[in-house]
């Protein structure tokens, strides 16, 4: 029952700092990246479509993206999708590609960002505590309803309490990392 508990714990602290990993994967660091498209979705004939499913996008260089449409009819929808999600790129149309400049980042924009990226990992610290609160709740009720014993119980809230340690280390090192790789210039 306690490996249920700890197992099930285990993969719902994966997933907080999955979540927490992937926000911080959208923050833009001045650096050409594709996933800086991937919430932006383009008027595909009527159905809202990922921006990835309509073309290709790609890196050109560190301060350029290039998106590469299938159908050349959809190069002003793409370019109007990128303007509309207001995340401060200004796309321009190339012949049969759209060229996206990854303007630099100036001082207080990057710190508005490592402010932003602090507080995505804050979320998933709240979100972790969360599901170690509702395993040891599982713990207690399991010991009175299940006859688990006390030194059971307080072996799985010390075993929720290392994994809880781990994924708050981990979230710690990956706004570490994030927060470095916005102020670096």
């Amino acid at each position: 029952m306690i490996k249920e508990i700890l197992k099930d714990t285990e993969t719902r602290m994966a997933k907080a700092t999955d979540v927490v990993r992937q926000e911080l994967i959208r923050i833009r660091t001045g650096k050409a990246t594709t996933t800086l498209l991937d919430s932006i979705k383009v008027d595909y004939y009527g159905t809202l479509t990922p921006l990835n499913q309509v073309g290709n996008v790609s890196v050109a260089d560190i301060h350029t993206l290039t998106v590469t449409p299938w159908d050349k009819s959809m190069l002003d929808p793409i370019v109007k999708a990128i303007q509309a999600a207001n995340i401060g790129l200004n796309p321009v149309k190339d012949a049969d590609l759209i060229r996206v400049p990854i303007p630099p980042l100036n001082e207080e924009r990057r710190r508005e960002l490592v402010k932003l990226a602090k507080k995505f990992g804050e979320e998933g610290k709240v979100a972790i505590r969360n599901i170690r609160r509702d395993a040891i709740e599982h713990l207690k009720k399991s010991e009175k309803s299940e006859h688990l014993s006390e030194d059971d119980r307080k072996r799985g809230e010390q075993e929720t309490q290392k994994l809880t340690d781990k994924f708050v280390k981990d979230i710690d090192t990956l706004l570490a990392h994030k927060e470095k790789e916005i102020m670096e210039v």
